[in-house]
């Protein structure tokens, strides 16, 4: 699932992508309201996490001229004001929560799992295909008795292909999904992540493969072990 984090504190911003990659989201970062309103109107995210005091466009801005071009992303306010009246301006904005600051990380990411059920994006704890199972809540991949632990990517990437079986993804795409739009990693990242996951497929035996298509990218399919 894909977040946007808007944020102006940087130290902020980078703590909060942080948690949320621990907890298996993809994560764009921006630090003002104009790029935020880009970021919305070009990408599709599962939910935004979007400060209200912003240089550029402050936060109430963004999210009123977002919902008038049609996104519905579901929205989590943070703001320094927890006035009565500084919620209610929110919420009438268009967000579906908010959050004063300061606040307890478990509360953050709790809110933020609350709003991608709540945005139809909530997904079972396991996703089979062919012999092969991904545990969503342990970060695990199986078939039968047999299991490896996937790190953080391996298991974004792994997630990704198979919730998209058969569908090809190119080098770039994978790159933007995976580590997103803001990421310092280099293009060869994406390749060496594949192989991790073609080594594990294999000692798991399992009868599903990446497999390369030629000038196009990667696409997982079963097969035979």
């Amino acid at each position: 699932m894909r977040i946007l984090i808007a944020e102006d504190e940087v130290g902020i911003a980078k703590a909060l992508k942080l948690i949320l990659e621990k907890n298996r989201f993809s994560v764009d970062m921006v630090h003002n309201g104009t790029d935020a309103l880009d970021y919305l109107l070009s990408v599709s995210y599962d939910a935004v996490v979007l400060d209200i005091m912003m240089p550029g466009l402050d936060g109430l801005e963004v999210l009123s001229r977002a919902r008038e071009a049609g996104v519905s992303a579901p929205v989590l306010f943070l703001s320094a004001k927890a006035e009565v009246e500084d919620r209610v301006a929110g919420l009438d904005a268009g967000a579906d929560d908010y959050l004063p600051k300061p606040f307890a990380t478990s509360e953050f990411i709790s809110r933020v799992k609350a709003l991608t059920r709540r945005n139809g994006s909530y997904v079972p704890e396991l996703i089979r295909l062919g012999n092969t199972t991904l545990d969503l809540s342990g970060y695990t991949l199986s078939t039968g008795d047999r299991s490896v632990r996937l790190n953080n990517k391996e298991f974004q990437l792994m997630e990704l292909f198979m919730r998209n079986r058969g569908r090809v993804f190119s080098t770039e795409n994978l790159m933007d999904k995976v580590w997103g739009l803001d990421s310092d990693a280099e293009i060869d990242v994406v390749w060496t992540y594949i192989g991790f996951l073609r080594k594990k497929l294999k000692q798991l035996c399992a009868d599903i493969e990446i497999k390369t298509i030629r000038g196009a990218g990667y696409a997982l399919e079963v097969t035979e072990c």
